[in-house]
């Protein structure tokens, strides 16, 4: 990189070139990471400096917001300090009374660690000890027979309303409901008020083609894997409801599935205000709450993020049809399996190279998919871990980048604070909004951006959708 790129790179606060570089400011005597969100210094009085050791040799100190050292050597007490805390949440919820319990607990004062949440976790102290609290009364629902009620004051919960209303809006079903799907092979699941459902339809029938799934009407069909084994399931969509039906199968991890598939966890009324609050009205015009629609499986959104590098979407889905029908076979209906991991590892490049992949590209998803069948890429544990662990674990396999990754984050992993740097619907929808007379480039597109945080992935499948008919 020449200087001039690492400047700009710093000015960006680019958190991909940690370790590619250090930058030193002369003024002060202080080093930095390139995403240290420190007061940007001037150009003329900066020096790039290949590792920390050629700072501290020039006579320059580490930085102690952002920690250079710490970084160099691996160690990131800060992170660390507060995937503990977020652990200790996850495990007993009813540990902590409240947000000041957190904020003890902590160590930091109440504005940082809201800062950390935000940053690490994308969400707030507050809502993250909510979900602690809900996970921890679903498991207790399913494994058992302690009444509703209990169960609600075991895991934290002060009153069984905001328990009920809480439950509801974020799975769709009432607690009962819940842990009646034990034994179900049906269930329904309640959409939130004004929830734009031709948006979901366009999300679940994005490949006429595919040979996994299907929207025929108002029914969607999927063959999907369900605690490791396929299993097909339909689902009607209903203005104010979706059913499901599976003929075998887990339903407390299809209920998941659904969960996912309508973005029932995430906040699109808050980025909806904020997007009005900043003038941007239309960018949410009759579609205020929509979602962005999670692939079924966190291996589906990574295969989906290799074979969609620079290459358009109608040539991806051609791509994805083809791996399918290589290394799986038709399960129900015409359906197919979705490709495993395993079933992709024992592949040979040379394989794919006649169904139209690139040598790279078979190179990168043959690669990745050894990495999960062998165990040293966890997939199960991505979700619980905070999103710049997962974006660090991520950005660490050969042949994912900045816009693979975050597209995983957003898409499969559930993060609302991701933009798929690079992604062209996102730059042709920020030249619409802001009318602009061109594309923004890389660092434009961070700058302009900044301003929907903490909801960027909310307003990323905004963009994606403002150039395009109305469903």
């Amino acid at each position: 990189m020449t200087s001039a790129q690492m400047y700009a790179r710093l000015l960006a606060s680019d958190a991909s070139c940690n370790g590619r570089f250090f930058f030193g400011v002369q003024t002060t005597g202080i080093y930095c990471l390139p995403s240290c969100r420190a007061r940007k210094p001037r150009r003329e009085n900066v020096r790039f400096f290949p590792t920390v050791e050629a700072a501290r040799a020039a006579g320059l100190r580490a930085c102690r917001k952002c920690h250079p050292d710490d970084f160099a050597r691996g160690a990131d007490p800060v992170l660390e300090q507060i995937e503990t805390l977020a652990a200790e949440v996850r495990t007993t919820p009813s540990a902590f009374a409240d947000v000041p319990a957190l904020v003890r607990r902590s160590g930091f004062g109440a504005t940082r660690l809201f800062e950390f949440f935000r940053q690490h976790f994308h969400t707030t102290p507050a809502e993250y000890l909510l979900r602690a609290r809900l996970e921890a009364a679903k498991f207790q629902l399913l494994q058992s027979d302690a009444t509703v009620a209990e169960i609600a004051y075991t895991v934290g919960f002060e009153t069984l309303s905001a328990f009920h209303e809480n439950f509801r809006r974020l799975n769709g079903l009432t607690p009962a409901s819940y842990r009646a799907l034990r034994n179900a092979r049906a269930f329904t699941v309640a959409l939130p008020e004004n929830y734009p459902l031709p948006y979901l339809k366009r999300a679940l029938s994005r490949d006429p083609q595919s040979l996994t799934e299907r929207l025929t009407g108002d029914t969607y069909h999927a063959c999907v894997r369900l605690d490791g084994a396929p299993a097909r399931i339909a689902v009607e969509l209903r203005p104010d409801e979706l059913r499901v039906m599976l003929p075998a199968g887990s339903a407390t991890t299809a209920h998941a599935l659904i969960v996912g598939l309508a973005g029932l966890t995430q906040d699109a009324p808050a980025f909806a205000r904020l997007a009005k609050r900043l003038g941007f009205a239309r960018l949410v015009a009759g579609r205020e709450n929509l979602r962005i629609s999670q692939t079924p499986s966190v291996f589906d959104g990574l295969v989906w993020a290799v074979i969609g590098q620079q290459i358009n979407f109608a040539f991806a889905c051609v791509l994805k049809r083809r791996l399918t029908e290589l290394v799986s076979t038709e399960f129900a209906d015409g359906l197919y399996a979705p490709p495993t991991p395993d079933a992709i590892a024992r592949l040979d490049p040379a394989q794919l190279l006649p169904l139209q992949f690139s040598r790279q590209k078979a190179d990168y998803l043959i690669n990745v998919s050894r990495l999960v069948a062998s165990g040293q890429l966890d997939l199960a544990a991505l979700p619980s871990q905070s999103a710049l662990r997962a974006e660090r674990t991520l950005l660490a396999v050969r042949g994912l980048g900045p816009w693979s990754v975050n597209y995983l984050l957003m898409r499969s992993l559930g993060f609302l604070d991701c933009v798929p740097l690079g992604d062209t619907g996102v730059t042709s929808g920020l030249q619409t909004l802001f009318r602009l007379d061109h594309r923004p480039e890389r660092d434009e597109t961070v700058q302009l951006m900044r301003a929907f945080s903490p909801y960027r992935s909310l307003a990323t499948t905004h963009l994606w959708q403002l150039d395009r008919p109305l469903p």
